[in-house]
């Protein structure tokens, strides 16, 4: 984003927060990256624990340009949202208020702002029921990554008003309806997640993994097993993490 001479930053779309060991995981993605270019890179962590990472050597430029294309990269500015686009972002501020859910897709300028997914429009989808049952029900936790749409921006007040994309509903709606058990696990990163099975021997209740961010996960469990009693068990390993929680067997 910022270009001096040979040396650039660039905010892509992951955070790092909790347990911060997203910091040594990123370190080695971006080794098998970019490690064998004229470049140096430290990764720090801007305003509301977006990452940060800036570039120096003759070789950027061409490491921008694959981090972009690798990780992504945040709007930064307002008037760069456009209406009917797609953007990624973060769950933010869950359950403060009653009238949505905020999502943080990184916009910091020209004051930090997150996009509203408001309430009637989660009705229309999920049906009704109060926004702070669904994100019981549904497991969401706060900065659990999803693909979102916007619907309007207003310049003047600086209001952004966003939906989820075709593809997250389908996501959501398969999470809700296979009949297994899911723990989203945020503010660590999945190996420690797996390690945490591993010393509790609950690796073999959980069907898959998912990495859907650098600090954010999902395990799949088999049939039958529970989350809470999961969390419960692996809680204790991962002390910085966060838990949501899909049910269906009680």
């Amino acid at each position: 984003m910022n270009c001096g001479d040979d040396n650039m930053e660039i905010i892509i779309l992951e955070k790092i927060y909790g347990d911060r060991s997203g910091f040594q995981k990123l370190d080695k993605k971006l080794d098998s990256l970019i490690g064998d270019l004229e470049v140096s890179w430290k990764i720090g962590i801007t305003q509301k624990q977006w990452v940060k990472i800036t570039l120096e050597g003759e070789d950027t430029e061409i490491s921008t340009n694959l981090i972009r294309e690798e990780f992504g990269e945040v709007p930064y500015k307002l008037n760069s949202i456009k209406e009917g686009e797609t953007y990624k972002g973060r769950f933010i501020d869950l359950g403060k208020v009653g009238y949505g859910v905020y999502t943080d897709i990184g916009v910091f300028s020209p004051t930090p702002k997150d996009a509203l997914i408001p309430l009637y429009y989660l009705k229309s989808i999920f049906g009704e029921k109060p926004v702070r049952q669904m994100i019981r029900e549904f497991g969401w936790v706060d900065y659990l990554p999803i693909e979102i749409k916007i619907k309007k921006v207003e310049f003047g007040t600086r209001e952004v008003e966003a939906e989820f994309t075709e593809e997250q509903i389908k996501r959501i709606e398969k999470w809700l309806s296979d009949g297994h058990d899911k723990i989203f696990v945020t503010g660590t990163i999945s190996e420690n997640i797996e390690k945490a099975l591993l010393e509790t021997g609950h690796s073999r209740d959980v069907i898959r993994l998912e990495e859907l961010g650098l600090m954010e996960t999902l395990l799949i469990l088999k049939k039958g097993t529970q989350a809470p009693g999961i969390i419960k068990e692996i809680g204790p390993y991962v002390r910085s993490a966060t838990f949501g929680a899909i049910k269906f067997s009680e």
